[in-house]
């Protein structure tokens, strides 16, 4: 066996002092500190939750969130984070009525943490009143930020809604849904530990055929989601996290560490099998498999580290709790699994229930992905050209998405924050979650009436406006159709003043005239806020994030990968097929969530036809990761086997055919980790869940089984092609793996090199010297 020099910047990863060696060498001490620790995480786990959060969808800084501080501050309004919805059997301008609406508002007034309210008995606004007369609306203002506002909501609105004495009340806004969504997701985490667990262990007994062999990535998935439960817990108590993301890093966690324990387990049955002491297995194993894993960990690190450069708090705290996880699964497989493996020795077989029905026992290359690659491989412009244009194809729908941001409909039908804001929009002439508010803050109302009135004429004259309320009245089709009231007292303050806008063209026109209203010139200056506004701002931020969080992914990659091969090939070559897989990913995701169609499949959703703004984000970090994640473990397999033999289309169908099987059954457990995702009754987790699954398989099937062998044979020995500068850097830092040289020539079933040409470890300059 032959280490990295002594010098070698990583050479320590793979001596045999290095940190798996040595976890190997003390088995039982390793496992009980694994029990200690796995103790001290479980009780950590149940401690009680600090901040989480269901919001950080808008982004922060904005031209929208500052004029919403400033309406809040000078003039106490905004938009509302409750809205009650109150009906009586009665007309609510009725006698009785009136007098227990008054009572009712100001009990909601009273209420701690409560800063405002406004109801149509205090303020006789007729938009306040349905259509019918027999329901009114109560505008709540929470104190403190959104993350404050949701914990409040959750203790207040349960004791305001239901019957109350003349009328019924129900409750939706903001923090309302915050609220109702960070519920569900807690109960939806306990479905899916009770759910994704138990199915992929049934999966992974199925394809070791061992209980013992089975259990063993079981265990490792199993510390990595103790280890992340724990570390969210910590980490929530100093900022806010999302309640999300308990279940999307649960998924993540689970299938990584059962992913990297997969590949190290087959690797080491495949050693045993060759003849291996245990020992010697669990060295070789790590040196190989467990290197992959760690450069496959790294990659995953950055490619969720690049949301952190997203204005958004969901996205940052999803970030921060998928690297803690990431990091954990990669500690666990390098640290905890040599030990196991070290204690369970060769009888990682036992237990086989399928051992009457095995004829020709545990094959390490797989029959079906060996013909695979080698139809791949002799038709590679048909296979890869078809596979291609399948991806594409998939792509085609992702060319006309909208992005929105989330609101109650991501919750189910049934819940109550969603029912109650569909009645509202049915019954009441009050848009409120399109209704735009202008500040003028530096407009006097009094001292510029005429310019004031000007203005207002102008904004009531756009085509997609409708009614605008102001100081001096109210405006319509660029004319006043309303003289002042005591309603217009709310739009004055000392120096300043401002405008309610009430979009009435379709929903599609009001981020355009959320522009118009911007470019439009006005008193002094005027800032836009609104949910559609908000709703724009964080679109543009996230827009232009994008550009820079994507090159830093795709350089860090690029780096990574020629530091893990020494070619300049592959990492192109990856970077082209993940983007590829991504791109079908999304095509399927704006097909099936934006446009509606295929619900049956993923389960009931509202239609809102466009997609939150995160999701395609976060989908690209995750599966971007685990698209250069399997490249990893199949490029180092086609690599190891190429360095042996020197024939570049035995060593990709050699290497396909060893890891094909591994990947596909990688995919499917990660897939079926995310199955209480994609059967989750909250759209976002639904959409992630699906996006992701189908990132995964999509991969692992069309990308590594067709596309890549039919690439890497086009392209042939220029894969491994390196310039002499960077060849001598790659050498240089130590990290071109030097396999152990076979002395019995190559493994049976596969191709010996051919005549005349040297084998690249007996060659004198490195792979990346070539040509």
């Amino acid at each position: 066996m032959r280490w990295p020099s002594k010098g070698s910047l990583f050479g320590r990863w793979h001596r045999p002092g290095d940190a798996a060696h040595r976890t190997a060498g003390r088995p039982w001490w390793v496992l009980l500190a694994t029990a200690a620790v796995g103790i001290v995480m479980a009780l950590t786990s149940f401690a009680a939750p600090g901040r989480l959060s269901n919001g950080g969808y808008i982004a922060e800084g904005t031209e929208a969130t500052r004029t919403d501080a400033l309406l809040q501050q000078r003039f106490a309004a905004g938009i509302p984070d409750l809205v009650l919805y109150v009906r009586s059997p009665k007309p609510a301008d009725s006698a009785e009525v009136m007098r227990a609406g008054q009572q009712f508002t100001d009990r909601v007034a009273g209420e701690a943490g409560v800063r405002e309210v406004v109801s149509y008995w205090t303020v006789g606004d007729g938009r306040l009143l349905s259509q019918d007369g027999r329901a009114a609306l109560v505008m709540v203002d929470l104190r403190g930020d959104e993350d404050a506002a949701a914990r409040r909501a959750a203790d207040l609105v349960p004791q305001l809604t239901g019957a109350q004495s003349e009328f019924t009340v129900s409750a939706t806004g903001p923090a309302w849904v915050m609220a109702q969504a960070t519920e569900l997701s807690h109960d939806e985490l306990i479905r899916a530990e009770l759910l994704g667990a138990p199915l992929a262990f049934m999966v992974l007994l199925f394809v070791f055929g061992s209980f013992t062999a089975a259990l063993l990535p079981a265990v490792i998935g199993a510390v990595a989601v103790a280890g992340t439960f724990a570390v969210l817990r910590v980490l929530s108590m100093y900022l806010p996290l999302s309640s999300f993301a308990f279940n999307i890093t649960t998924a993540l966690g689970f299938g990584l560490a059962v992913d990297y324990a997969l590949f190290v387990v087959s690797r080491y049955r495949e050693e045993l099998a060759a003849g291996a002491a245990p020992h010697a297995a669990v060295e070789t194993t790590m040196r190989t498999v467990g290197r992959t894993v760690v450069f496959s960990a790294g990659t995953v690190v950055i490619c969720l580290a690049a949301l952190l450069a997203f204005p958004l708090g969901f996205l940052r705290s999803l970030a921060l709790a998928g690297i803690s996880v990431v990091v954990l699964a990669a500690a666990a497989t390098r640290l905890v699994l040599p030990a196991m493996l070290v204690v369970i020795g060769r009888r990682i077989d036992r237990l086989d229930p399928f051992a009457s029905l095995r004829r020709n026992g545990r094959a390490g290359r797989s029959a079906w992905w060996l013909g695979a690659a080698r139809l791949a491989t002799g038709r590679p412009v048909v296979a890869g050209g078809c596979a291609a244009l399948f991806l594409l194809t998939l792509a085609v729908p992702f060319a006309h998405v909208r992005l929105g941001v989330t609101d109650e409909r991501v919750l189910p039908e049934k819940a109550e924050s969603h029912a109650t804001a569909t009645r509202i929009g049915r019954e009441f002439p009050l848009p409120w979650t399109r209704a735009l508010a202008v500040l003028l803050p530096d407009t006097d109302a009094v001292d510029q009436r005429q310019d004031l009135d000007a203005y207002a004429r102008r904004v009531s004259a756009l085509p997609a406006a409708g009614e605008v309320a102001t100081a001096l009245g109210t405006y319509r089709d660029g004319r006043r159709t309303q003289e002042p009231s005591v309603d217009s007292l709310l739009y004055v303050t000392t120096g300043s003043t401002w405008l309610s806008v009430m979009a009435d063209g379709p929903p599609a026109a009001d981020e355009p005239l959320v522009r118009q209203l911007r470019a439009l010139p006005s008193p002094g200056r005027h800032l836009v806020s609104g949910r559609p506004a908000r709703v724009l701002d964080t679109k543009d931020a996230v827009l232009g994030a994008l550009p820079a969080a994507a090159a830093i992914v795709v350089a860090a990659v690029l780096l990574l990968l020629f530091l893990f091969t020494g070619s300049v090939l592959i990492p192109v070559k990856a970077v082209i097929m993940g983007a590829l897989s991504l791109g079908a990913s999304f095509g399927a995701m704006v097909y099936v969530f934006q446009d509606g169609h295929l619900r049956t499949l993923v389960g009931d959703f509202t239609v809102t036809g466009e997609l939150e703004t995160s999701m395609p984000i976060l989908v690209f970090g995750a599966a971007f990761a685990l698209s250069v994640d399997y490249e990893l473990f199949l490029i180092s397999r086609i690599q190891e086997e190429y360095r042996r033999t020197g024939d570049h289309r035995a060593a990709v169908v050699a290497g396909l055919a060893r890891t094909g099987r591994m990947i596909t059954v990688a995919a499917v457990i990660f897939a079926i980790a995310l199955l209480p995702l994609v059967s989750s009754s909250i759209t976002l987790l639904k959409l992630v869940g699906c996006g992701l699954a189908l990132a995964v398989l999509i991969d692992a099937t069309v990308v590594r089984g067709v596309l890549v062998p039919a690439f890497m044979q086009l392209t042939g020995h220029a894969n491994w092609w390196a310039p002499r500068p960077l060849a001598a850097l790659h050498r240089r830092v130590g990290l071109e793996r030097r396999l152990r040289h076979t002395s019995e020539g190559p493994r049976a079933g596969l191709p010996a090199a051919r005549d005349g040409e040297r084998l690249p470890d007996q060659q004198t300059k490195s792979v990346g010297d070539k040509g």
